[in-house]
């Protein structure tokens, strides 16, 4: 059976990204603000395209290992991987910035490519 547009919203697989997709949204919002990044910055869209993939790497990686199981491990291990390429690019982020979780930096620090 074939799922409308409305159908969806039901599965709680695209739920549970809809819910990650917010809370990174929300999340990234606020770092740039505190960083004082416009969020029209033409710097941006690459930091998030590197972010992208190596977020993609670790939540593999977390998953595997039993973290980042909710929306808000998720959206920290994000910020994590984006803190991390704003660093590699530069960009002052002082510590304590955005919260964190000990074991999904070190994953963060495993992934050097």
């Amino acid at each position: 059976m074939a799922m409308t547009g409305d159908d969806w919203g039901r599965d709680p697989s695209v739920r549970f990204l809809r819910q990650v997709f917010r809370r990174v949204e929300t999340d990234q919002k606020n770092l740039l603000d505190q960083l004082r990044i416009s969020p029209v910055d033409s710097r941006l869209r690459p930091w998030r395209e590197t972010t992208l993939r190596l977020f993609e790497k670790t939540w593999a990686l977390a998953a595997r290992r039993g973290l980042a199981r909710d929306e808000k491990g998720a959206a920290t291990l994000y910020l994590g991987c984006l803190v991390r390429t704003l660093r590699s690019e530069g960009v002052e982020v002082p510590s304590g910035t955005v919260p964190d979780d000990e074991e999904l930096s070190r994953m963060i620090q495993e992934d050097r490519s």
